[in-house]
């Protein structure tokens, strides 16, 4: 059993929701992103999802989008990635870390090698936002054939017949955009969340995590019961962008959304 699975039963024995934390990889810098990485388990974080800088990350808001700016201007690159994966690694052997970003960037090592690398350095799932079903099949057989998840996004536009696709061709979790729009979007809206949320779910048994609007308790409480996992970002990465003792601002965030799900 993965991490990824095994995080979510546990919390699901404990009736309990799972909070997926996202920075960029080496924002402000990769030490600060290790030392962050631990802060946001300590105060309750399930999930890591780390961004793979990318210089044009279509589906971030302002906020994200200068963050992988910053990592950018630092050279951050996905072997980077992988090494502050395994720095992790020495210290948390359960945590499950998830790489999300671009196909170009995952490309640059070719497919078999990047997963192959992935494994060793103890990623358990990866996210590219832009990468269709239908050009999915050789990254998928290669991350289910060392033991990685394919993780997937679906939009509230999405029909129903391409979400079972996309559901089917997905494993660890489904990732369930909350608005129309890009991350850090400001109009959430719970109710039409939750009739998408319900729906989705009579198409897959996998866990569904909740993300793009995700920024503090009240929004956090306003979707913590439709459904098994909530995702921040932007909130985390704006923090971090406002500079200072960013441990103890991250640290302080986290604590409050975890409590506010938990």
């Amino acid at each position: 059993m993965n991490r990824i699975k095994k995080k979510f039963d546990e919390l699901s024995l404990n009736d309990s929701k799972a909070l997926i934390t996202y920075i960029v990889a080496g924002d402000p810098d990769l030490k600060t992103t290790l030392d962050l990485m631990n802060c946001m388990v300590e105060e309750g974080a399930d999930i890591i999802e780390i961004g793979i800088p990318f210089s044009d990350p279509m589906a971030e808001g302002v906020s994200i989008q200068r963050g992988h700016e910053r990592a950018l201007s630092n050279k951050i690159s996905i072997k980077d990635a992988l090494n502050l994966t395994s720095q992790f690694r020495k210290f948390n052997e359960t945590t499950p870390i998830v790489f999300m970003g671009y196909m170009n960037t995952f490309e640059s090592m070719g497919v078999k090698q990047f997963c192959k690398e992935a494994a060793n350095k103890g990623v358990d799932g990866i996210l590219i936002v832009d990468m269709p079903p239908e050009e999915s099949t050789e990254f998928s057989k290669e991350a289910k054939s060392n033991g990685i998840d394919v993780i997937r996004l679906i939009a509230p536009t999405t029909d129903l017949s391409r979400a079972k696709e996309i559901c089917d061709l997905s494993s660890g979790y489904i990732y369930y955009i909350s608005v129309k729009g890009i991350t850090g979007s400001n109009d959430l809206d719970s109710e039409d969340v939750k009739q998408k949320v319900e729906l989705l779910s009579n198409q897959t048994d996998l866990p569904i995590a909740i993300g793009f609007g995700i920024k503090d308790s009240n929004s956090a409480l306003s979707v913590k019961e439709l459904a098994d996992g909530i995702v921040a970002g932007s909130v985390f990465v704006d923090l971090i962008g406002e500079g200072g003792d960013t441990v103890a601002k991250i640290s302080k965030k986290t604590k409050e959304l975890s409590l506010a799900i938990k």
